[in-house]
């Protein structure tokens, strides 16, 4: 009669468990061995006894070796595995965002009026809601421009103003500030006063002209014209004294 067939469950008496695990930690090592001799491959085979001592075999010189090929293998399965992953994600999110673009153009050439035949009662009077609304915005932000624009010319309006009635206060001062022409008119007089004095002009003494006679008057009268033609006779440099026109005259 052939061995029936073990159970695969915990042994629960501890003898029992460690000699199984003795027989079977021999078998599993000899199988590695063969199949690594047999079929050429790299076999490395780690065991961990319940107590924490391990039993290895490696079909190549160096464990660490068949360890760091496992280790660059598995990172290249998980970078694959991430790719797809990935791919497959983008793929999703593409065909979301193509949608969502389609639907997007849609709404803008409804709103500039193209395509309105395909739309519903409904979907009409939706777009109308949204035309009305993005009407009262666009008014409102030209109302505030319109507001700010002129609170802005107000204040410059108001400097301006405050800059005239200063420049009016200024002038204002300037006026009532003495201007110095009278001390110039001053110096002026006071310098007219040191110069120097005119020239004396000659008089000519009164002379006492006689009585028109019968006989007398040709000679008075010469007498007349000699006189008045020494009066308007331009001076000389030399002064000539009064007691000599007499004289002169005749």
């Amino acid at each position: 009669m052939g061995r029936g067939r073990v159970q695969l469950k915990r042994i629960e008496n501890k003898i029992n468990r460690q000699v199984t695990f003795s027989k079977r930690r021999t078998g599993l090592l000899k199988k590695a061995h063969e199949i690594s001799v047999l079929c050429d491959a790299q076999v490395a085979l780690i065991v961990f006894s319940t107590k924490g001592k391990h039993y290895e075999y490696s079909s190549e010189n160096s464990m660490d070796a068949i360890l760091e090929k496992y280790e660059r293998q598995s990172h290249y399965e998980q970078l694959a595995t991430d790719n797809t992953e990935s791919q497959g994600n983008i793929s999703l999110e593409f065909s979301k965002l193509s949608t969502r673009i389609q639907v997007l153009q849609k709404n803008i050439r409804n709103m500039e009026g193209v395509d309105l035949d395909r739309l519903s009662f409904r979907e009409l009077m939706n777009l109308e809601q949204q035309l009305d609304n993005a009407l009262k915005r666009v008014r409102t932000r030209k109302n505030q421009l319109i507001h700010d624009s002129v609170s802005e010319l107000h204040k410059k309006a108001k400097a301006l103003e405050e800059q005239n009635k200063l420049l009016e206060k200024k002038v204002k001062e300037k006026e009532k500030t003495p201007i110095e022409g009278p001390q110039w008119g001053q110096t002026l007089g006071q310098n007219s006063f040191n110069l120097p004095p005119p020239p004396p002009q000659l008089q000519a003494p009164q002379m006492l002209v006689p009585s028109l006679t019968l006989g007398g008057t040709s000679h008075a009268r010469g007498s007349l014209d000699k006189v008045a033609e020494v009066q308007t006779r331009p001076s000389s440099t030399t002064l000539v004294p009064s007691w000599m026109l007499p004289h002169l005259a005749r």
